[in-house]
């Protein structure tokens, strides 16, 4: 892809050229949570054919099945395939050993060559929905997120997360056999997903270009901190640099108190979002025309936009939005408030009518009949009348008491939860929410469930994240490499 003209920005109409970037969980009743996999609830699938699981109990039916385990000797044994590769998207469905489950994406393959944390997040949530991603890593470097936070018996946990639905293999992208074999491989795939730095692939032979002649209908969605081009484009990000550069930050914290980044990866997990919608609009895009295209998404932006109108209050009132802590700006009571029993809980009421349930409920109802409780602005400039009223009313209850006053009153509250309050919420385990995976490593896990429900394609988790290159032979036998060929490879460093 050329550079655009002076003033312009590919993929965008003219009117922006001069846009600039500075409990166990409950299943459901009657065989679990509708849209969603019923290996979240009773899994009665296939044992897992992998390696052995070294920590749990013995195997059960209820094993959620993976990706067929390369072997060693695999890698020496002539392929069974030796046919030109089908495209992807005229698969019906691409089988390794298991079923690749019946969701909607299925039949369509995604290459991972993306790493911390944006790119493979978009790619897991393609996974999820039943697309065969394929996550490839550099045969001595693996993905950082295998080391990254806590470990379990040296393996990590993170990975675990983001590499589910995922087969693995290595491949050094920077040398001749693992460029050649990189340009084979996306000649069979809908979608690339790479984050490295403007040029990079471009210097390995392995650009645009190239990997469009391989296959025209290929979609390449490239994930950076800033972009393609632009002054900083070069530059090294992470997502911390967007959370500041975005204006999030600045927002962030107590009036007084210095701008506050967020302790997770927030701007990398919107970005993935995006991708993910990047994606699919590239490939509706493509079902028109016939032929794939470049995503060019920046992490510097998504967040951008999920800050709300701040650009636009900006240019048209010159108003710069200040910290105001748990308070808004727009409405009150907002904000968090301690119970008689230590508990926090939090309040909003963004519309008139909870506004009024509120204090009628805190006995104080002689504040709707002030002239400035009428509007979200006005109440929230009166915001300490009204926290000492709700804090004052919470603080004589304990938090159950008081969750039970809201909803009798049809008011909005919730308790401030962390993790250990989310595993064991009856609404999450309602939603299945957070579900438990059979795992040959490590045996049950308990994460994070697909994203949302579909009720007659429904996605799921077919296993957690794999060892690393476990099924590199398994792939390129499907390429049609024979064994001779992958141990030229493996010599090579390629592999």
């Amino acid at each position: 892809m050329t550079p655009a003209g002076a003033g312009s920005v590919p993929g965008r109409s003219p009117h922006i050229a001069e846009h600039t970037t500075p409990a166990p969980s409950a299943t459901a009743e009657a065989g679990g949570v509708p849209g969603r996999s019923p290996q979240g609830a009773e899994r009665t699938t296939a044992p897992h054919s992998g390696p052995e699981n070294r920590s749990a109990p013995e195997e059960t039916p209820r094993r959620t099945p993976g990706p067929t385990e390369a072997t060693p000797a695999a890698a020496e044994a002539p392929a069974a395939a030796t046919a030109t590769p089908t495209p992807a998207s005229a698969r019906p469905g691409h089988a390794h050993g298991q079923s690749q489950g019946q969701g909607p994406l299925r039949g369509l393959r995604v290459l991972d060559l993306a790493t911390l944390f944006a790119g493979p997040l978009a790619a897991t949530l393609l996974g999820d929905f039943g697309a065969d991603v394929v996550k490839v890593e550099h045969p001595t470097l693996p993905d950082p997120s295998r080391g990254h936070g806590p470990a379990k018996d040296g393996i990590g946990l993170w990975w675990k997360l983001l590499g589910r639905n995922k087969r693995t293999i290595t491949l050094d992208l920077s040398t001749p056999g693992g460029r050649d074999t990189l340009l084979r491989l996306a000649a069979t795939a809908d979608v690339v997903v790479e984050n490295f730095r403007p040029g990079t692939l471009e210097r390995w032979g392995l650009g645009w270009p190239e990997l469009s002649a391989a296959n025209p209908r290929l979609i390449l969605a490239r994930v950076t901190a800033f972009g393609q081009q632009g002054p900083y484009a070069h530059r090294p990000g992470f997502g911390t640099l967007a959370e500041a550069m975005s204006g999030f930050a600045a927002v962030t914290g107590e009036p007084e108190g210095p701008p506050t980044l967020p302790p997770f990866g927030l701007a990398d997990s919107i970005a993935a979002l995006t991708c993910a919608y990047a994606v699919m609009t590239a490939l509706a895009g493509r079902d028109r025309t016939g032929h794939g295209q470049v995503v060019d998404l920046a992490i510097i932006e998504p967040i951008l936009t999920v800050l709300g109108p701040q650009p636009l209050w900006y240019d048209q009132l010159g108003h710069v939005q200040p910290r105001t802590g748990n308070r808004s700006a727009n409405n009150a009571p907002r904000n968090t408030y301690r119970s008689a029993d230590g508990r926090w809980l939090a309040v909003s009421a963004s519309a008139q009518s909870i506004a009024e349930r509120v204090m009628r409920l805190v006995d104080r109802p002689d504040l709707i009949a002030e002239p400035w409780f009428a509007t979200g602005a006005g109440r929230a400039r009166h915001a300490d009348v009204i926290d000492d009223a709700v804090g004052g009313w919470i603080a004589r209850h304990k938090a159950e008491e008081v969750v039970c006053a809201f909803e009798d009153a049809e008011a909005a509250v919730a308790p401030v939860y962390d993790v250990r309050d989310v595993m064991t919420d009856p609404q999450f385990a309602a939603l299945d929410t957070v579900t438990e995976v059979e795992d040959p490593e490590l045996g049950p896990l308990r994460m994070q469930n697909i994203l949302f429900r579909l009720s007659e394609t429904p996605g799921g988790i077919r296993w957690a994240g794999r060892p690393h290159g476990a099924d590199t032979t398994e792939v390129l036998a499907e390429l049609g490499l024979t064994g001779a060929e992958i141990t030229a490879l493996r010599t090579e460093g390629a592999l």
